[in-house]
């Protein structure tokens, strides 16, 4: 039987939820603040840490970000380093911001 995993907008809660199955897993937490996207904290449940799902949960959320229009302001260190090791993501960042994803040269 394999696991179900799935991203849902809480846009309720003001986050971002992993799904296994109907279990939520971990969350990114964000607010909105004039057309930005301000991500605060991210966290995988102890039990389900070490199968790369923050990484699959901060890519759907900054995805999200990106089909709403909003600039991203990585307040939270794991939104910070995942947008160090994708740059694609880069363009996202809110101007002011730009320093807390640079990667030591």
């Amino acid at each position: 039987m394999s696991t179900s995993v799935r991203v849902v907008h809480d846009p309720g809660a003001s986050r971002y939820e992993i799904l296994l199955d109907d279990t939520v897993a971990g969350f990114a937490q964000y607010r909105l603040r004039d057309g930005s996207i301000v991500f605060s904290h991210t966290e995988i449940r102890d039990e389900f840490e070490g199968r790369g799902l923050g990484s699959t949960l901060v890519g759907a959320a900054l995805d999200g970000a990106r089909e709403a229009g909003l600039r991203v302001v990585p307040l939270c260190s794991f939104v910070a380093w995942y947008i160090q090791k994708h740059p694609e993501y880069r363009d996202l960042v809110d101007d002011d911001y730009r320093d807390l994803t640079d990667t030591a040269e």
